[in-house]
């Protein structure tokens, strides 16, 4: 049972099939479902592997060639799906399917499901065949916001800076913007540099995907999401904003020498470049679905209720201008469940 917070609108364009973007979306939910289930074990790469099983399970029954180009990283040393791996029927009857990048984050914030903190999501985005840039598995500094203050900022441009320029684009003292930062030792100079500047900080343990999502949505309290964090996860933020409307700048940061030599590796040279949203997610076609796991700003977590389960997630695609909340329940056999709003 779905129910859709907005309404579908007309097809513009050859697209992906209808009955891939509601495959993705079982994707995404039946990965944040199998992650829901082990919250609070303490175990976070148990709770990543049974995401990843779940979401290659459901990937590899849908109408496509797929091909994961942004996958678990070696970074977590977490179960993978790995980079360059072929999923859906496509590769297994030979039937001539589309072809489909894949990026995916199986369960964003191990961590958080792990001790059942808010804001552990599942989440994947497609696009058509090289819509989406292979990122290698290093650091990336980022700059998220939403529609209102796109372009307003630049990564080149100082924290100060940005922020006067943000305040500028909400009409809006700095002192009533509200900026996510990853609460990480290598943020002490940045936090100190928001805090000199008057803007208020969110800090988050994990999920700074999830942070960046919310800086694009009104009415979660976030005007933008500002930090280092995984340069994978920012292709995926990308793909969201490209939905959205909002910006997602990157550049990449390596912090280690094994991180350098992956660079080079993948023919990364120059080091000051700043990826801009459509680098990042250049395809006409993007799918970019997010589902709960635990209770978060933005999602709903998974729930248990008598009889079935309920999820909720969020769904977009750039090539029908569609944004939706869905909310889905998820019936036992049998079950003689009441369905609530609540």
């Amino acid at each position: 049972m779905h129910a859709s917070g907005a309404s579908t609108q007309a097809r513009t364009g050859s697209g992906m099939e209808s009955s891939l973007e509601i495959g993705f979306l079982r994707v995404a939910e039946q990965a944040a479902i199998a992650a829901a289930r082990t919250m609070g074990y303490g175990k976070r790469k148990y709770s990543d592997q049974m995401a990843v099983e779940s979401m290659r399970e459901e990937l590899n029954k849908l109408k496509m060639r797929g091909t994961i180009v942004i996958g678990e990283g070696e970074r977590d040393k977490a179960p993978m799906l790995y980079v360059g791996e072929p999923l859906g029927r496509g590769h297994s009857d030979g039937e001539s399917y589309q072809e489909i990048d894949i990026a995916v984050d199986p369960l964003e914030g191990t961590n958080l499901c792990a001790v059942g903190a808010a804001n552990a999501i599942a989440v994947l985005a497609a696009s058509e065949k090289g819509g989406l840039l292979n990122a290698p598995d290093v650091y990336m500094d980022k700059l998220v916001v939403g529609p209102t203050a796109a372009e307003y900022v630049d990564l080149k441009n100082s924290v100060h800076e940005n922020l006067n320029q943000m305040a500028e684009a909400f009409q809006r003292d700095v002192n009533e913007l509200t900026i996510t930062v990853l609460d990480r030792e290598r943020h002490h100079d940045l936090i100190g540099q928001i805090r000199e500047a008057g803007a208020r900080i969110k800090l988050i343990s994990d999920g700074d995907l999830s942070a960046g999502i919310a800086a694009a949505v009104r009415g979660t309290g976030i005007h933008g999401a500002i930090g280092i964090g995984g340069a994978p996860e920012g292709v995926l933020t990308a793909a969201a904003m490209r939905c959205l409307n909002g910006r997602m700048q990157g550049r990449l940061m390596p912090l280690e020498k094994w991180q350098e030599d992956r660079l080079k590796q993948m023919g990364y040279k120059d080091r000051d470049k700043i990826y801009d949203t459509a680098e990042l997610a250049s395809g006409n076609d993007i799918i970019f679905v997010a589902t709960g796991v635990t209770e978060g700003d933005l999602l709903r977590g998974v729930r248990f209720i008598g009889g079935g389960i309920r999820v909720s997630s969020l769904f977009m695609s750039l090539k029908t201008n569609t944004i939706r909340f869905v909310d889905t329940i998820y019936k036992e056999e049998g079950s003689h469940l009441a369905v609530s709003f609540a």
